[in-house]
């Protein structure tokens, strides 16, 4: 299943103090490159860079290599077309221009879902499903994971 990563999934896989995150992260990326099946944008790599420099304080020789592992996905660049559609959609949905970004390009490339805890789980935004890789029901197998009510909206 394609799936876009969101920035957040890629920072928590470096961040020393994420706690349980940490392992669930590193174990989201293996898979998702193990299977070709992840997707991320120009704008995550740009994100991550950012908040690896400024946040995790990793060298920048760490950080380059973090990006050459990445860019073994499917990198979605943002077109002005893809611009002025996240535009739409931060109008419409009344997210944040950047989520709608995540959002669009995630569209544009054919995901099916977007992992990210910054949008609400479970939500269907422009066709793609939002999930939470750091819930329980997410991180637990298939099998084990709790079924959910369904809820009315």
């Amino acid at each position: 299943m394609r799936s876009f990563l969101d920035t957040n999934v890629l920072v928590y896989a470096d961040a020393a103090d994420a706690g349980a995150k940490q392992p669930l992260a590193a174990a989201l990326i293996a898979q998702q490159l193990r299977v070709g099946s992840g997707v991320i944008s120009t704008q995550v790599l740009h994100e991550f860079v950012a908040a690896a420099l400024r946040k995790l304080l990793l060298p920048p020789d760490i950080v380059r290599e973090r990006v050459r592992l990445y860019s073994r996905f499917e990198v979605v660049g943002s077109s002005a077309a893809a611009v002025l559609d996240a535009l739409d959609l931060h109008t419409l949905r009344k997210i944040s221009f950047w989520d709608a970004l995540i959002l669009q390009a995630a569209r544009q490339s054919g995901c099916v879902q977007v992992l990210t805890e910054d949008l609400q789980d479970g939500a269907t935004i422009a066709g793609v499903r939002v999930v939470n890789p750091f819930t329980a029901a997410a991180a637990a197998p298939a099998s084990q994971a709790p079924r959910r009510p369904r809820r009315r909206r």
